[in-house]
């Protein structure tokens, strides 16, 4: 029974016996023919008369050795015989390696214990017997409280595979596995286990796949494209760059304007130049360019124009307007949508905390956070803030909130050469496997390739569900991983089935062989869930226009408009015979800049330098809507830039730019017909 760690009376162990001598096929195995100091060698009798001893030996089971009062837990390594064929006329000896895992002894209390150590090492001789389901339950007993049922042992199925789920969570954990083994129903299995001994608890899943939606359909939050809200400020220097340069090098000049100029905007933000002049001081002093403080990315492009309009003729000018045209090519970005949807600018990091965090949550504890359909070049940077954040929250809450975060992939964030991957997330990751577990927040790492895997980040994982694995190098590391003298364990990982493990480590008393309870088919993961499956090799059920939308990325807004739609069923790109011409119209229709949502334009700015250092004002507005919530100052409007226009002016149709092609001729001609003398000013 789950939670029930009380070893079973010695009357019941009895009762179940295996060494009876009436039953067939449970009389001794053999007898103790060699021992070294962790092996010993039984040799055993395969008589011809089919008395079943030869089926009751199997590589990977545990024997029981009788040394005086106690019995020696062995573990079958391998088996031969003295010959190289097998004999049905005569008996077959047999040669059985076993490795000394420990011994069954009476405790001081009375009770049957088992210990890793071994006292008595046993004879040439000793009788070697099977092992009883009794002996089992205390060998694989962890003797604590707040235990759970996770599956069933491989060599006795009556018999459950007991977890401690508090080691297992404070301890961070992983499972490894190949592709197909069932790594992500584990996980499944475990985290509803950890839900039901542990309520508070809070579960951070990054899903790369997009599985874990359909696994928690009632106690979970899904956040994917369509619902990711997540500023831009909240991103480090260093994570904002790797968005900016989209995974390449950066250019350092670039990045030593931007950690120049965004706490200057965020100042102008929190209104700090209308302060007093120690104030001033005080915030210089504790705005960064990673202080998760909001700010506008037009003031941001205002200070690169000012700094511009200062610099004529001096080198930095081009890498202030190369960062200048980053900036406007992320903002424009459909991709980037998540992080500069805000058309106005608000303090909203409490109200991002709760939803992603899920505090105080509520009935659903668990976040599946969808990476699948967010860029490649973000994907980094947007694992990087969850974690850190991660650690941030139950570093300041004292432990108070407990989190869990499960990486899936996780070799794709930390991976073994520290020249790959991003290296804040790397930190990240690493200083909750190293620290976490102090404050309260823990990690499960799941991953098909360990030897790709930080080892740092593995060997801090105190419990190890191992399956199969084929690669040899990833088999090593887990070999060499495993605490104790059970290394012999680690051979099976090749050959063991699906849905089954070798689980080590804290959580479990020692290494078992274990089967994964099955999952329910209604909390199944199921990658893809928010999808419509179609039959595979019938295209004639999808949706080809549905899929150029999201190519496209064109939100549900445009897509439910009725004229947008209409538009887009009558767009030549979908004809096929003006397929061509189609594209490249829309292609040239595509290039033109959108809007940026983020700009606010309900007040008038102060001044500020534009392009060629002159003053310039902005030009007033009505009033927008009074701002409410986290906000620290009053919206202000972007300043005359010459880069205005590309923001708010819709884009030229074909008879406009005609339109203005024939004033600008006409312009021309009149001017070109007066006296030169008449056009200089006096």
């Amino acid at each position: 029974m789950e939670g029930d760690t009380n070893p079973p009376a010695q009357e019941a162990g009895h009762s179940r016996d295996r060494r009876n001598a009436m039953a067939p096929g449970n009389r001794l195995l053999g007898r103790v023919v060699g021992c070294s100091g962790s092996k010993a060698t039984v040799s055993a009798l395969a008589g011809k008369d089919g008395n079943g001893l030869a089926e009751l030996w199997s590589v990977g089971r545990l024997i029981s050795i009788t040394v005086g009062e106690n019995r020696v837990v062995a573990l079958v390594c391998s088996m031969s015989t003295d010959h190289s064929a097998w004999s049905e006329d005569n008996d077959n000896n047999m040669h059985i390696e076993v490795e000394l895992v420990g011994e069954i002894h009476t405790g001081i209390s009375g009770k049957v214990e088992f210990s890793a150590g071994i006292t008595q090492y046993p004879y040439l001789g000793a009788v070697v017997h099977r092992m009883r389901s009794s002996d089992l339950e205390v060998i694989y007993d962890p003797g604590v409280n707040d235990t759970a049922i996770i599956g069933k042992l491989t060599q006795d199925t009556s018999l459950g595979a007991l977890v401690h789920i508090p080691s297992l969570l404070s301890r961070h954990f992983a499972v490894v596995g190949t592709t197909g083994v069932g790594k992500t129903t584990a996980v499944t299995l475990l985290l509803h286990k950890a839900l039901k001994a542990d309520p508070a608890l809070r579960v951070l899943i990054l899903d790369p796949h997009n599985e874990f939606a359909a696994a928690f359909p009632t106690e979970s939050v899904v956040i994917d494209t369509d619902t990711l809200d997540l500023p831009f400020w909240l991103f480090r220097l260093e994570e904002f760059i790797e968005v900016l340069f989209r995974g390449r090098p950066p250019i350092p000049e670039e990045v030593d304007v931007l950690r120049d100029l965004i706490p200057e905007a965020k100042k102008m933000f929190k209104g700090a130049t209308d302060t007093a002049l120690v104030r001033r001081a005080q915030e210089r002093s504790s705005l960064t360019a990673d202080t998760p403080v909001p700010y506008r990315v037009a003031d941001l492009l205002a200070l690169i124009d000012e700094r511009i309009g200062k610099l004529e003729g001096r080198s930095e000018k081009p890498h202030l307007r190369s960062l200048k045209v980053r900036l406007l090519a992320a903002v424009n970005d459909p991709r980037y949508e998540f992080m500069f949807s805000s058309n106005t600018i608000h303090d909203t990091i409490l109200t991002t905390i709760s939803h992603i965090f899920r505090i105080p949550g509520g009935d659903k504890p668990v976040t599946t956070f969808q990476l699948a359909g967010i860029p490649s070049e973000v994907v980094n940077s947007v694992a990087s803030i969850l974690c850190r954040m991660a650690f941030e929250i139950a570093l300041w809450s004292a432990g108070g909130v407990r989190i869990l975060v499960i990486c899936e992939e996780a070799h794709r964030y930390v991976p073994a050469d520290p020249k790959l991957g991003f290296f804040p997330t790397r930190q990240a990751i690493a200083r909750i496997a190293k620290e976490g577990r102090k404050y309260g927040v823990s990690l499960g790492v799941i991953t098909q390739r360990p030897g790709e895997l930080d080892p740092t980040i593995l060997s801090q994982c105190s419990t190890v569900f191992a399956m199969r694995l084929s690669n040899d190098r990833d088999q090593d590391i887990i070999r060499s991983a495993i605490p104790d003298s059970s290394a012999s364990t680690m051979s099976f990982l090749s050959s063991i089935g699906n849905g089954e493990a070798i689980a080590f480590g804290e959580a479990v008393a020692v290494p078992m062989r274990m089967v994964f309870e099955r999952v329910s088919e209604s909390v199944l993961p199921r990658a893809n869930s928010g999808l419509q499956p179609v039959h595979r090799g019938d295209a004639t059920g999808v949706d080809l226009r549905q899929i150029v939308m999201r190519m496209r990325h064109i939100d549900d807004t445009q897509r439910s408009s009725p004229a947008a739609s209409e538009r887009f069923m009558q767009s030549p790109a979908l004809d096929q015979a003006g397929h061509r011409d189609g594209v490249l119209a829309q292609r040239r229709a595509d290039d033109s800049p959108a809007p940026p949502e983020f700009l606010d334009q309900s007040s008038p700015a102060p001044p500020r330098a534009n392009t060629f250092g002159n003053s310039a004002h902005a030009r007033p507005r009505p009033p927008g809507p009074e701002q409410t919530g986290q906000e620290l100052s009053p919206r202000a409007e972007l300043p005359d830039h010459p880069y205005r226009g590309a923001f708010q002016e819709p884009a030229a149709t074909a008879e406009t730019r005609g339109t203005a092609r024939g004033d600008l001729s006409s312009i021309r001609s009149s001017l070109l017909k007066k006296p030169l003398s008449s056009l200089i000013k006096p």
